[in-house]
């Protein structure tokens, strides 16, 4: 198992960003993405955290390539949900199994409560029992699913809500 270290995210990062976040767009119903957004896309959705001050954490190898992401950002719009956030996590898929996701999210959850978010909520794909078990291990708790809610790759695709009070 090879080492990693998390540190706070970087413009520079957005390349290899959009790179991860592609693959799980192309190739998996992680996302309900359809189509892989640019660098600006992503660029300008960092931006919007990275302003709001909302936690995002990045995972790189020792020689600085990135392998993960992982940030915490506003559940919805609506002023009464300001102290709830939405997460979200994604590893490079060469570097799964490597306890990024775990190291990732610890620091989110840490960063989230210093940031005065309150509820911590996680929408997951009910077919990703990866992130289930991930979030289950993080002591999150099942608060509903919704039946096929997404129709991604020719099926339709139900979902999970799971919940952390912070």
């Amino acid at each position: 198992m090879s080492e990693f270290s998390l540190r706070p995210f970087q413009w520079a990062d957005i390349p290899a960003i959009t790179a991860i976040y592609k693959h799980y767009v192309e190739h998996s119903v992680a996302t309900f993405d359809l189509e892989a957004p640019g660098e600006a896309v992503l660029g300008e959705k960092f931006g919007h955290m990275l302003a709001a001050g909302h936690p995002i954490v990045m995972a790189q190898d020792p020689d600085g390539t990135l392998l993960g992401y992982a940030y915490a950002s506003g559940y919805r719009p609506r002023p009464a949900y300001r102290f709830t956030c939405e997460n979200s996590v994604y590893c490079a898929p060469d570097a799964m199994g490597r306890g990024l996701g775990t190291a990732m999210m610890d620091e989110i959850i840490r960063q989230s409560r210093d940031f005065g978010f309150k509820q911590m909520v996680a929408v997951i794909t009910a077919e990703g029992s990866g992130s289930i078990r991930l979030h289950e291990k993080l002591g999150f708790r099942h608060i509903g699913r919704h039946e096929a809610l997404g129709f991604k790759f020719d099926r339709w695709l139900d979902i999970v809500h799971m919940q952390l009070a912070l």
